[in-house]
């Protein structure tokens, strides 16, 4: 994807349907965006090799007892902190392994944790801006404080994560009845590492909520994360940690779609979005960014909604991230970290055709969707 994303932003440049002065009027808007993916990817990485999601995902399990259906929402929790701290792209492809593996040793079925794993590493992405590369987006289009974002979307996200949990829940109840023994807890061999790494990841949420900006934020992090790995575990250092193909699929993909609003775009936009803030205004425009979402990828889809939304009100951008966030759900590509999901599930051994992971989206996205909106509107 990557490949084909580069090949047509390389297009657009070649032929002149992107100048290069906007071309460089892009990048600049988007540095601070890949730094931050960037520096999410490394923290994410660094956890994982770290094992704060293994030691997380067994606490969860004796937390539980050896009652699956507390274990299902124990971990819809621990996917909903992931999702909210780190990414979704974290919780699909790093926290999705560990749970899929925790399924599998305490002999239950893994599809249900695969499920409610994927969908609140997208539904529950509207919490902080670091949650999703859309909210980065429209948090510094809006020109809100990351507190400000926070105190916009924790309701919706609220609703968004019950309405998962509960149709999720509805769906696979036969399959999260019934017992397990707990297996053993996972053990970490650098205890000082682990509280480290632990301490990095929890310490996002209050340097946010103090003002801070999410790109510094999670640089620094990043930073002084490395710097204890090059003392204490230098092996796990290098440039595979760097998600290169991923910034330039970003980087490619912001360029095609100013080429693409520049060109007549922008009008076919508006015709579709309507223009109003009220209730059935905002459900259009999450509607568009819902359906917009699952034919061309959220991502893309944002960001061709996103001048038209932001013109108005800013809460049509926010109805805008309920769509790309909520939405994306139905088809498989909808989201690249529902494919990254995808993919480690195959890893495991676990096949989500999708045939049934659309039949799952068409019974709950338009749930979850309507929900999310209506708490956004009364909010």
């Amino acid at each position: 994807m990557w490949r084909f994303t580069t090949l047509a932003a390389v297009a657009v440049l070649a032929t002149g349907l992107l100048p290069w002065d906007d071309a460089a009027d892009v990048g600049r808007r988007m540095a601070p965006i890949l730094l931050f993916l960037v520096a999410i990817t490394v923290l994410a990485e660094l956890a994982e090799v770290a094992l704060v999601f293994d030691v997380a995902a067994a606490e969860a399990a004796h937390l539980a007892r050896g009652r699956t259906p507390l274990l299902f929402l124990l971990v819809a929790l621990l996917a909903t902190a992931t999702t909210g701290l780190l990414g979704l792209d974290t919780t699909a492809v790093l926290l999705t392994p560990v749970v899929l593996s925790l399924a599998q040793q305490l002999e239950i079925s893994p599809l249900p944790f695969a499920m409610v794993t994927v969908w609140l590493a997208n539904t529950a992405s509207l919490l902080l801006p670091v949650s999703n590369l859309t909210n980065l987006l429209a948090l510094r289009r809006l020109q809100l404080e990351p507190h400000e974002f926070l105190t916009r979307m924790w309701f919706p996200t609220l609703v968004a994560v019950v309405a998962t949990v509960l149709v999720l829940g509805l769906v696979y109840r036969h399959e999260v009845r019934g017992r397990y023994v707990a297996a053993a807890r996972p053990q970490v061999d650098d205890g000082p590492l682990f509280v480290l790494t632990a301490a990095a990841c929890l310490g996002l949420v209050p340097a946010l909520l103090l003002g801070g900006d999410p790109t510094v934020v999670v640089a620094v992090a990043a930073a002084l994360l490395v710097m204890v790995f090059a003392v204490r575990r230098r092996d796990a250092l290098g440039f595979r940690l760097v998600p290169w193909r991923l910034a330039v699929l970003v980087l490619g993909l912001a360029l095609v779609v100013e080429a693409f609003l520049r060109h007549g775009g922008d009008r076919v936009v508006a015709s579709v979005t309507g223009h109003g803030d009220g209730g059935f205004d905002l459900l259009q425009i999450a509607g568009v960014g819902a359906v917009a979402s699952n034919l061309l990828n959220n991502l893309p889809a944002y960001l061709v909604v996103e001048p038209d939304a932001a013109g108005a009100s800013p809460v049509r951008l926010l109805a805008l991230l309920i769509g790309t966030n909520v939405g994306p759900l139905v088809l498989l590509w909808g989201s690249l970290a529902t494919l990254l999901w995808r993919e480690r599930c195959k890893a495991r051994g676990v096949e989500v055709s999708a045939r049934h992971f659309a039949a799952v989206g068409l019974l709950g996205v338009p749930i979850v969707l309507v929900a999310t909106t209506a708490a956004l509107a009364v909010s």
